[in-house]
């Protein structure tokens, strides 16, 4: 099993006064590296992280280090000149924690590491072609359910169309600033696609769907030739085509970081 990492604060409450015992702690994001050790910090900042495409890779030993000493809170004087050997030596101790704790190898690709199928990364999914979900299934994270970016895909449920028309959601993925959704309003099925919450595409049946039990598809046909293209949307009812229409774009990394895939709700 794998050990828990990290030092207990509880000493702390027992004694307010007794020295750090957590002296080393590395930092990597988006190769952005950082080490503390025993007050001294070195980082080097490879990348703004909100940046998440464009750019040209460069090799990780030409990235420029800083060091700042125990007193430097605001780390505005950098003493990496001026004392190289120290700053060497937080180097190093910064790439043996990372292979301690599994950080190599370091990967700078950019937007694409958030989605595993373009970083080459195993998921859960593994070769599925299909998945089975139920009612009440919730905030289902992109990782555990089926990618549908940049490819065809389709959904299809079974509903009961109360007397009165039925409005709600069939599927959904993503929320305010990405996704898409399988939903009936005022008795119409229909379909929206949310582009960075910028544009919103639609489609919806021609007519409404009578109370009763049926089944309801969404076809997305993807256009191809690369990430982030449109494609063309068709909504069946009991195997017959109700209604079409138009995506011009899709999202080709992640929908959110937060919101995940419900079942009607």
């Amino acid at each position: 099993q794998k050990p828990l990492e990290g030092v207990s604060m509880i000493y702390t409450f027992e004694d307010r006064d007794e020295p750090d015992r957590h002296e080393t702690q590395y930092f990597e994001m988006y190769t952005n590296r950082g080490i503390y050790h025993k007050g001294w910090t070195a980082c080097t900042r490879r990348r703004i992280p909100w940046i998440t495409s464009g750019g040209e890779s460069k090799p990780f030993d030409d990235d420029e280090w800083e060091l700042y000493a125990p007193d430097d809170w605001s780390q505005v004087n950098n003493l990496a000149q001026e004392m190289p050997d120290k700053m060497r030596y937080l180097q190093r101790l910064w790439l043996i924690e990372a292979v301690k704790y599994n950080v190599l190898p370091l990967d700078d690709r950019l937007a694409e590491r958030m989605n595993s199928e373009l970083a080459g990364r195993p998921d859960l999914m593994g070769k599925r072609k299909s998945l089975t979900l139920v009612p009440g299934m919730t905030r289902l994270t992109e990782g555990s359910v089926l990618n549908v970016k940049n490819k065809s895909y389709n959904v299809t449920a079974e509903v009961v169309i109360p007397e009165d028309g039925a409005s709600g959601v069939v599927l959904v993925q993503g929320g305010a600033f990405g996704g898409w959704v399988v939903y009936f309003k005022d008795g119409y099925l229909k379909y929206c696609y949310n582009m960075v919450g910028v544009h919103r595409y639609y489609a919806e049946s021609a007519e409404l769907v009578a109370p009763g039990k049926h089944q309801v598809r969404m076809e997305f046909a993807y256009d191809g030739g690369g990430i982030s293209k449109g494609g063309d949307v068709a909504l069946y009812v009991d195997g017959q085509k109700v209604g079409e229409g138009r995506v011009d774009r899709t999202m080709p990394f992640i929908f959110s970081a937060d919101d995940g895939m419900d079942v009607g709700t």
